[in-house]
């Protein structure tokens, strides 16, 4: 492959001039040709590329089908691994390929990296368009390292020193179950992880469960060496909502068993205004494309947070995760 295969898409809004895009476009050099065999000739190109731009979209590849896509994730990074610690319901498609977020389409989903919140993460992400919306439903993208430039530097080095918390209260009706979380219905299992993993556990009631995990929110990438912001603590956050259901929530519960909350990692409350200024540098960072059928997009999850528009029409994009860090 040569450096002319990759081509600027068009961003909205639009880049600086010392601004690598986001996501970068590989378009396919050949047709006729399976993709994974294309893919597999230029793996070590794409890998690049992914590690410098954060993101990487493959198009006008012939993928084919669910089974095609999962054989382009092996051809890159291998396996791809099981859905674990669930925040948000997904459906099975096939094997270790999985439907993207289930939440109905007029709702967004706020830029997150997937699994920040555990002690292992998928270091990258794949999404493919098997039907792409009518309107909007794009997959944006905000570079980790571009938001930790922006955030205002007494609130970066507070967390750089105090981490954060994610507290998760499983309580019937309110978000994924603990049993569909965990892949199990199991106690003890669910304990065993949990040590395994650094989470603390608390059963609550009957059938309640209230966890607890402490993590770092700036890390080093592992292969660029770069610092990049990493972790759930804005997304989980109450504030984070939508106004009338955070509203909501806190009329309904304490604070300590709210569904979801972030804390610094000393268990300190964190001030809504201090979220509301990390919302605003992830805002800043965010850039776009519009879906088309085919597209697969390659994401470096510590170098890039993703999220979802609302939309209209028949979206469907299936997910897949490749390479655990840190490895076990």
């Amino acid at each position: 492959m040569t450096t002319s295969n990759i081509t600027p898409v068009r961003l909205t809004p639009a880049v600086s001039s010392d601004e690598s895009p986001l996501p970068a476009v590989l378009t396919a050099p050949s047709s006729g040709v399976p993709a994974e065999s294309q893919i597999a000739e230029m793996r070590e190109s794409v890998r690049r590329q992914l590690r410098t731009n954060g993101a990487v979209l493959l198009r006008g590849f012939d993928i084919g089908s669910v089974s095609g896509f999962e054989r382009v994730v092996r051809a890159v990074s291998g396996a791809p691994l099981s859905y674990a610690e669930r925040s948000s319901p997904r459906s099975t498609i096939e094997g270790q390929v999985y439907t993207s977020t289930d939440y109905p389409p007029t709702e967004e989903i706020f830029l997150h990296n997937e699994n920040s919140y555990q002690a292992t993460w998928p270091l990258t992400l794949f999404f493919y368009c098997i039907t792409p919306p009518d309107t909007q439903g794009a997959t944006p993208l905000a570079d980790t390292r571009r938001i930790l430039r922006s955030i205002d530097p007494s609130v970066l080095e507070e967390f750089t020193r105090r981490g954060w918390t994610v507290v998760r209260n499983f309580t019937e009706g309110f978000g994924v179950p603990w049993q569909q979380a965990f892949n199990t219905t199991d106690r003890a299992e669910v304990e065993r992880y949990c040590a395994r993993s650094g989470v603390e556990v608390q059963w609550v009631g009957t059938n309640g469960l209230r966890t607890t995990a402490r993590r770092r929110a700036v890390h080093q990438h592992p292969v660029t060496g770069e610092t990049v912001w990493f972790n759930h603590l804005t997304f989980f956050h109450v504030t984070t909502l939508p106004e009338e259901d955070c509203e909501g929530l806190r009329e309904m519960f304490d604070e300590a068993d709210l569904p979801t909350n972030t804390y610094y990692g000393d268990g300190g409350r964190i001030p809504d205004e201090v979220v509301a200024h990390l919302r605003d540098c992830y805002r800043a960072a965010q850039r776009r494309f519009d879906w088309e059928r085919d597209d697969v997009l390659i994401v470096d999850n510590m170098l890039a947070a993703h999220a979802r528009e609302p939309f209209t029409g028949p979206r469907k994009i299936a997910v897949a995760m490749a390479e655990p860090f840190p490895a076990a």
